[in-house]
């Protein structure tokens, strides 16, 4: 569901209710101008508006419950099936060999990433950063997932948004890998050639025991759910993870390229 039937189910409980853009908006403490741009789509409706907007309307919670599908599909339409598979795990294993993962990132090195190569105009980079932070909010929910993330020592080097935003992102690293939940393990330059120089990928395990796969290309990712592909790239994963330095000595080394203390 995209914000498009938000909008038009905000009008419908607005018309049955016979309420005006200015009565609702005095109703709800948000000023005219405001409702006027989330309902002609020029500014994003928060939860907060929403579940005001319930009230006032006597909707039962519908807005509140169709912003939040709507949010769950926010982003790149082939992105939407991961993203609901990577909120219902129960444990997440990933490698990147080129850059920090999307759940690791900090907002300065994320958009950096987003921004290379001129690709999207600024409203979309934000929107795509922002899906990104929100997305990281499953390692810090009352049940996350159990993370383990395999880097390679190459993206923890390269100062993607230059050597400030690496720093930042550095010291991000760092502070999550204290979640009692997260493993971060560096594999290093010196292992030469290993599994891994196909590509990144995303493992995860469901509540059910059921498996899926996220692989991302130069142009979009999928979700593969074959049991051969999977079972080839766990036995990659079980080969890096053999390559890698421990948690103790990838901290070490996180530590080491970190310039600021």
């Amino acid at each position: 569901m995209n914000i498009e039937v938000w909008i038009r189910a905000l009008k419908a409980a607005r018309a049955g209710a016979d309420v005006s853009q200015e009565a609702l908006a005095a109703t709800i403490r948000w000023s005219p101008s405001t409702v006027a741009a989330i309902e002609t789509g020029r500014r994003r409706p928060t939860m907060e508006f929403a579940v005001a907007a319930d009230q006032a309307l006597a909707t039962g919670g519908l807005l509140a419950s169709l912003l939040k599908a709507a949010d769950q599909e926010r982003g790149p339409s082939w992105f939407v099936p991961w993203r609901r598979y990577e909120q219902q795990a129960v444990r997440l294993r990933a490698f990147e060999a080129c850059l920090v993962p999307g759940l690791l990132q900090t907002e300065e090195y994320a958009r950096a990433v987003v921004s290379t190569g001129g690709l999207h105009p600024p409203a979309v980079i934000e929107e795509l950063v922002a899906l990104r932070m929100e997305r990281q909010q499953l390692l810090h929910r009352e049940a996350p997932p159990h993370c383990v993330f395999l880097l390679d020592e190459t993206a923890v080097r390269r100062p993607v948004g230059g050597p400030a935003v690496l720093d930042g992102q550095l010291a991000r690293l760092l502070e999550l890998a204290e979640l009692p939940t997260v493993r971060l393990h560096v594999v290093p330059l010196a292992v030469g050639e290993r599994a891994g120089l196909g590509g990144g990928f995303v493992l995860a395990e469901l509540a059910d025991s059921e498996r899926v796969l996220y692989l991302e290309n130069a142009a979009r990712g999928h979700v593969v759910d074959d049991p051969e592909t999977i079972g080839l790239i766990e036995r990659k994963w079980d080969s890096l993870l053999g390559e890698s330095l421990s948690t103790g000595a990838s901290l070490d080394l996180v530590r080491k390229l970190k310039v600021t203390p």
